[in-house]
């Protein structure tokens, strides 16, 4: 599996999952500006289905608020293969990985810089995977 793309069946599109996320099933934790929602979710071939959101209240633009998702995805994108190998399942063993719903929002006021991005999305990767 190429670890280094971000294929069309890793992207959560699912109004029903979506929605599922925020009514008492999913979990949270924030490292500012990103907050993870994330749930267990039944048997899908990737382990993380991922999606962002970023505020109209806070950024009118939308050429603003595509610009913070484009840099969550590339930050993911990049960062995701230790998490990806971690919950794979081995060839060997049966298949037995769990499959997750991620929902990453933005929680910042102003305009970020990729290396802040890239910072935040580290840390809620390493947390997650604890």
């Amino acid at each position: 599996m190429s670890t280094q793309s971000f294929k069309k069946s890793e992207r959560l599109k699912s109004r029903k999952t979506i929605g599922r996320l925020f009514n008492r099933e999913g979990q949270s934790f924030a490292k500012f500006p990103l907050r993870l929602v994330y749930m267990e979710i039944e048997e899908s071939e990737v382990p993380i289905q991922f999606t962002v959101s970023v505020p109209k209240r806070k950024f009118k633009r939308a050429v603003d608020r595509n610009r913070i998702k484009r840099l969550i995805r590339e930050a993911y994108r990049l960062h995701k293969a230790p998490l990806f190998e971690k919950l794979m399942p081995s060839a060997t063993a049966d298949k037995s990985g769990k499959c997750y719903a991620w929902m990453v929002l933005f929680t910042g006021s102003e305009m970020p810089d990729y290396q802040q991005v890239e910072k935040s999305m580290k840390k809620l990767i390493s947390k997650f995977s604890e």
